[in-house]
């Protein structure tokens, strides 16, 4: 019997496996609903104790080591994942109904974080090494010799995501990024795809022990219910969430409410707004239409970057852009969903929608049992302008809504009465330029990333991305969950004064080992320093 099958559903506490009570959650296929192999333990508030407590426990060591030691630990899971063969992908398919070339390209973006961060460590840059040398001739009194460096947080709580069970799961970003900080991990996995989850944790447990490191480095534990105990549990110092407005508020909240709040960062609701402007809706309304469907209908709809909401001033080119739309959505096939309660959702909005006296169904895609069809609606400005739920909240599916906005002033009006989002498009020709400047800075304002002529549905990975946004995008607009500048959430600065140079962490001593980029005295350099005076 392999050691999978042999410790199949238990939690992965400190390099070990353990399971307590029955085994009662079962893992459905999204096409049926039908088991995907034996039920998994749900954790314990013990459990999740003990894994909090084993992360605390590694903590000192990890967060300690060379920069060098927690790039080739990154590498080797990377390594792990792609490693993983058809067996791996059957049972991710069956799990989230999402296509074999989805997966081989989410799990190749996997890995490819994980090699980003290696290589951000090996570069040096995300330690932020500042010094100040002593100057004993200042007046009216000397300086000290001060040097601040960026260290890690400490045990990170990482909550896996529905509609990427790798990019956003188990050794996703969040949990990239923080073991690349120093941060031993807790992952609670997404109860959407626990076998998903199981397999990835294998693959980085083996990079654990392959890299001599402590197992408390990384944990995993299973249940629907299990995630507030991570949250309020000591040991935690920082929450990674993909997911819901109502799982990323009630978590949020959480934290806040602890003896010691620590932070929550939690990429949770955008409709993502497109507009197109006058000449570009005029020039390339046809092609436009349709790239806007395929985005919008992508992977069933379940995408964050999901444009949601498209705005164009009214006129015969947006009329006719309109019908070119509703020809498109015609022409769109029903979609399997990730499993039966997103559906639900689904239909739930589009039911309300139906209800609502206020929208009009423009188009609908092909309708299947079990699947989702695509909806186009359209509504008037007024609505944004009063603030309609309807309009502010993100619907999770295959569905867009058309606004056609009466004047300049209008549209300014409408996106000012938007809430926080992930993404805000622009789509602009030459002509439409001197509009385009004066709406830069308030999509500037409302968003994390700001797209010009194309489509949000593709977020690259890479060390200028943006993958945040003012609330309800995210509950703290300051961070990013994609691209190398996501470690910065796990990290915090300190700064040592007059500390002895033997003592001080290699990034800030005086012979600069790592060779580092380093703020000296308001000059970058990468040249070593006197020795202090200990």
């Amino acid at each position: 019997m392999t050691e999978f099958q042999s410790t199949h559903g238990q939690q992965f506490i400190n390099g070990q496996r353990t399971a307590s009570g029955e085994a009662t959650l079962a893992s459905l296929r999204a096409q049926d609903g039908a088991p995907v192999g034996p039920r998994f333990y749900p954790a314990t508030r013990e459990e999740a104790a003990q894994a909090a407590l084993a992360a605390q426990q590694a903590f000192p060591l990890y967060s300690q080591t060379a920069p060098e030691v927690r790039a080739q630990f990154l590498d080797a899971i990377a390594d792990e994942l792609d490693g993983l063969g058809a067996d791996f992908f059957a049972i991710v398919h069956q799990e989230t109904a999402l296509p074999l070339a989805r997966l081989h390209g989410e799990r190749a973006r996997t890995s490819g974080q994980l090699r980003l961060f290696a290589n951000l460590l090996r570069r040096g840059d995300v330690f932020g090494a500042r010094i100040d040398t002593a100057l004993p001739t200042r007046q009216p009194l000397p300086r000290p010799d001060l040097r601040q460096c960026q260290t890690a947080l400490g045990p990170v709580a990482v909550f896996g995501a529905s509609n990427f069970p790798l990019a956003f799961s188990t050794a996703g970003g969040d949990t990239a990024a923080a073991l690349a900080a120093g941060c031993p991990v807790v992952v609670k996995a997404h109860p959407g795809h626990m076998a998903t989850a199981e397999h990835t944790a294998l693959a980085i447990t083996r990079a654990v022990e392959k890299c001599g490191l402590p197992g408390g480095v990384f944990n995993l534990i299973f249940g629907t219910d299990i995630g507030a105990e991570l949250v309020v549990h000591p040991a935690i110092q920082a929450v990674g969430f993909t997911g819901s407005l109502r799982g990323g508020h009630a978590l949020f909240q959480l934290a806040q409410q602890r003896p010691q709040p620590i932070p929550v960062f939690a990429e949770m609701s955008a409709i993502n707004p497109l507009i197109i402007l006058p000449q570009a809706l005029h020039a390339r309304g046809p092609s436009l239409a349709k790239e806007l469907v395929a985005s919008f209908t992508l992977g069933a709809g379940q995408f964050c970057t999901k444009p949601g909401l498209i705005l164009a001033l009214r006129g015969e080119a947006q009329s006719a852009f309109t019908a070119a739309l509703c020809a498109q959505v015609k022409t769109t096939s029903a979609q399997v969903m990730l499993n039966a309660g997103t559906l639900q959702h689904y239909r739930e909005k589009v039911d309300a929608l139906a209800s609502h006296p206020a929208f009009t169904l423009l188009a609908s895609g092909d309708d299947a049992d079990g699947c989702a069809g695509a909806r186009l609606y359209q509504t008037s400005a007024s609505r944004l302008l009063a603030k309609d739920p309807l309009l502010l909240e993100e619907v999770f599916g295959p569905l867009a809504i058309v606004v056609t906005v009466d004047s300049e002033a209008e549209l300014f009006a409408v996106i000012h009465a938007l809430q926080g989002q992930l993404t805000a498009t622009l789509h602009a020709d030459s002509d439409d330029r001197e509009l385009a400047g004066r709406l830069l800075p308030l999509l500037s304002e409302k968003a994390g990333r700001v797209l010009f002529n194309g489509f949000p549905t593709g977020v690259e990975v890479c060390d200028a991305m943006v993958h945040g946004g003012p609330w309800p995008a995210t509950t703290d607009a300051r961070g990013t969950s994609v691209g190398s500048r996501a470690i910065e959430r796990f990290l915090r600065p300190v700064c040592l004064q007059n500390a002895p140079d033997a003592l001080l962490p290699p990034a800030l001593q005086d012979a600069n080992p790592l060779n580092l980029l380093r703020l000296v005295n308001g000059q970058w350099t990468r040249e070593s320093l006197s020795p202090s005076v200990d």
